[in-house]
């Protein structure tokens, strides 16, 4: 499932050929989502795109006849294509510009969503994103923030990092890779975590994300940017995908455990 900065990278890349531009033209496939698309997005058609934004894993369109939110699921990923070009399979919604040029959104699974909402309303009242908890990017997230959202949590850690309440976007890859960079173990309580600890983790997140995000995200198995490139942070990871691979730090043979029915990578002797 695309992550925080793999939805970044998506949105960067096209938010190039989105902005100032008008739609044209707007395609809605046959098969659903898992929200059926609205007959609605056709609204946009004559509209000129004003800006994007994203909020967790979520893209935000903003134009002149509305908004377009925008979830990438498990599978799902937007693209930048010739207009004539041919759609291919499981291609559900694209826009067409006036620049002769269209972004797709692609997705086998069919988990990712794509809704429109009304001039007069606020993208942001969405319920999945009014929901949400704090981006962890922002200046806004700190070690107080942190801790205040795991204080009551009595399950682990790692799964703490994964709820969205706590803090959005980590998700699975990072959440491993932020635990082993912190020396925490993925089992400890997450209301064990001291402030210290919460300092370290606030800044490890905002790290590894940032730098995910400067190569272009992490492809294991089919993500890639609106570009068609790969996301080439799969190099940095430290513990995930490595069970039983010896640990870079101290030579120790990381483990696989699963967490939530997630799987959570570690190295036992420096997450003791």
């Amino acid at each position: 499932m695309p992550e925080l900065p793999e939805v970044e990278v998506t949105k960067r890349g096209v938010e190039k050929v989105l902005v100032n531009h008008k739609i044209e033209d707007v395609f809605i496939g046959k098969l659903s989502l898992r929200v059926p698309m609205s007959d609605d997005l056709k609204k946009l058609i004559g509209a000129t795109v004003i800006k994007l934004e994203r909020r967790s894993k979520y893209i935000i369109v903003f134009t002149t006849q509305g908004s377009i939110i925008i979830h990438l699921g498990m599978t799902g990923h937007l693209s930048i294509v010739d207009s004539d070009s041919e759609r291919i399979l499981h291609d559900h919604f694209e826009l067409k510009l006036d620049s002769h040029t269209s972004v797709r959104y692609n997705d086998a699974r069919r988990f990712g969503l794509v809704a429109y909402v009304a001039p007069n309303e606020d993208p942001y009242e969405y319920k999945p994103l009014k929901e949400l908890g704090p981006e962890p990017l922002l200046d806004s997230f700190t070690a107080e923030v942190l801790l205040n959202n795991l204080k009551r949590r009595k399950l682990s850690i790692k799964q703490a990092l994964l709820n969205s309440a706590v803090v959005v976007g980590v998700g699975n890859i990072y959440a491993s890779e932020v635990l082993f960079a912190c020396k925490i173990n993925p089992c400890r309580l997450a209301n064990t975590i001291s402030k210290e600890e919460a300092e370290l983790l606030v800044t490890e997140i905002k790290r590894i994300l940032t730098e995910s995000i400067a190569q272009g995200g992490t492809t294991i198995r089919d993500f890639e940017g609106a570009d068609g490139k790969l996301g080439y942070f799969v190099q940095n990871l430290q513990v995930y995908g490595h069970c039983d691979e010896p640990c870079k730090v101290c030579g120790t043979k990381i483990k696989r455990i699963v967490q939530g029915n997630r799987s959570t990578f570690f190295c036992p002797n420096c997450q003791k």
